[in-house]
């Protein structure tokens, strides 16, 4: 039997990525004459990537952004946010904890992420993470991704896992709704970046803190599965 598996997503899930990514955006639009955003208001903006942040910055400030301006910003943001890297980005509290444990129980990990391949390792690396993950898939590692099944499905597959005894932990309706559709129980963390109350999109369970993910939790999820 193959060994079970746990998928996470990456900014908003395991790791606090806003303050950098927030640090990134102002600096865009400091090159584009802007104010700094408020980092409240655009909290909620963070895990939907760095061009979406862009936007609203823009719109917040009743301003017009062309489709070219847009594009080089998309090019600041990520140069900037590259060359600082990890910056002031961690692990939420107990992640490690729980992801030793579940690597202790034989469950396999691996990472599954819109944001691009390179800057997902980059971060994992920086922050002493990467080789606990027996696989890292970012949007561009695959021809699709997220909320399209087959990104949750093919990093399974790349990690040496089975579809059929994986677990995936998400912090958005983009995690809820590509585990659902690949038939694939969710775990969601109800303190990462959605917009609305993770409830709102059913999914498996829910937890507070990283504590909550045991074990035992991934093993009757996957069990309830294949009952």
């Amino acid at each position: 039997m193959s060994q079970p598996i746990v998928v996470f997503d990456l900014d908003g899930t395991l790791v606090d990525t806003a303050p950098d990514l927030l640090d990134s955006l102002n600096h865009c639009l400091s090159e584009a004459g802007m104010q700094k955003v408020d980092p409240v208001t655009l909290r909620r903006y963070v895990g939907q990537g760095g061009r979406v942040m862009i936007e609203r910055a823009f719109e917040a400030q009743q301003k017009l952004l062309s489709p070219e301006q847009l594009d080089w910003l998309v090019d600041v943001f990520i140069a900037h946010y590259s060359a600082h890297m990890p910056g002031h980005s961690a692990l939420y509290e107990g992640a490690e904890k729980a992801m030793e444990d579940l690597s202790g129980a034989g469950y396999l990990l691996a990472v599954c992420t819109n944001k691009f391949e390179a800057l997902s390792v980059n971060l994992l690396s920086g922050l002493g993470q990467s080789s606990r993950f027996s696989a890292i898939c970012g949007s561009d590692t695959f021809a699709f991704r997220k909320p399209d099944p087959r990104h949750l499905i093919e990093t399974i597959r790349k990690a040496g896992g089975d579809p059929e005894r994986a677990v995936m932990i998400g912090d958005s309706r983009t995690d809820i709704d590509t585990a659902k559709a690949a038939g694939i129980p969710v775990v969601a963390v109800d303190f990462g970046y959605s917009d609305h109350p993770v409830a709102t999109y059913d999914p498996s369970r829910i937890i507070s803190h990283y504590r909550e993910l045991k074990v035992e939790l991934a093993d009757d999820l996957i069990g309830a599965v294949n009952a």
